[in-house]
């Protein structure tokens, strides 16, 4: 696959008191839901700022910008200095709490019209400046997740990500074509899926603290470089489906579970005030 150009187009906006049909409707035409703010800044902030305690003295929290910086040298998922701080983050109870909120769970409902099951493996995405080459390439989570069209991301701007910072961005309409071929890539995941020779235009946009991306399983999308001097842009995400559709066991691991050596339940759960969603899983009907 040769480079070629893209066409960026705003992101679609849509609302949580527009109706259940309209929503799904768009959903399906577009291959994904943008939400403004739709989570609470104050629940933002706190989760930033608890992230922000744990990947110190790498990152810190500029106060005057209102989001993240770097204060050592840059890094990138899967290096020595991610290998370190992660399991903190991975081990942080509002972390894993955030998409079990009381609105996140309405808003898969109404998008599934079904119970929703929100996956174990909960990512945080931190990327640094001077990382250039590092992003994650264009792919499906049909073919990372090994999920079937039930599976949808919920992806949330824990802080404002101008262009500068590396926003994700969404081709629109991917879905429709289906699960494509792979190759071996450079950047977070190592494999980039193939993008057709008449599909040019991308959706993105500036995010602003709490806005939401819920995107299909089979919808192409990609990271930005961070191109910032100092700034860094930490987002969370997960994925979800409608209740008792197959999920593949990798999904019910710790993020980076499979080559952080002691990343795993036990350790995440030591220390949680609450034991609400420790081992939730465990009966889910049908893990693959």
């Amino acid at each position: 696959m040769t480079d070629r150009p893209e066409t960026n187009l705003d992101l679609v906006i849509s609302r949580p008191d527009e109706a259940d049909s309209l929503l799904r409707a768009r959903f399906a035409a577009y291959g994904y839901l943008f939400f403004r703010e739709f989570v609470s800044g104050l629940d933002c902030d706190e989760l930033l700022r608890e992230i922000i305690s744990v990947t110190a003295p790498h990152v810190e929290l500029d106060e005057n910008a209102g989001r993240p910086r770097l204060a050592g040298e840059p890094f990138f998922e899967t290096d020595t200095t991610w290998d370190e701080v992660y399991p903190r983050v991975q081990s942080l109870e509002r972390f894993h709490d955030f998409f079990h909120t009381p609105e996140m769970s309405a808003i898969q409902q109404r998008l599934l019209d079904a119970e929703p099951f929100v996956y174990p493996m909960k990512m945080a995405r931190i990327s640094t400046p001077r990382k250039i080459g590092y992003e994650t390439p264009p792919h499906q989570d049909a073919h990372s997740h090994q999920a079937g069209p039930a599976m949808a991301g919920l992806w949330v701007a824990l802080h404002d990500v101008p262009a500068e910072l590396g926003r994700l961005k969404v081709l629109a309409r991917s879905h429709l074509r289906g699960v494509r071929p792979v190759f071996q890539a450079e950047g977070v995941g190592g494999i980039q899926c193939e993008i057709y020779p008449d599909e040019t235009e991308w959706h993105v946009s500036d995010y602003r603290r709490g806005d939401l991306l819920i995107f299909h399983s089979c919808t192409v999308h990609k990271a930005e470089p961070n191109r910032a001097e100092e700034a860094v842009r930490v987002s969370v995400d997960t994925r979800f489906c409608d209740y008792g559709a197959p999920v593949f066991r990798t999904n019910i691991e710790p993020h980076h579970g499979w080559r952080i050596a002691g990343l795993d339940w036990e350790s995440i759960y030591r220390g949680w005030a609450s034991d609400r969603l420790q081992y939730y899983w465990r009966d889910y009907p049908l893990i693959s």
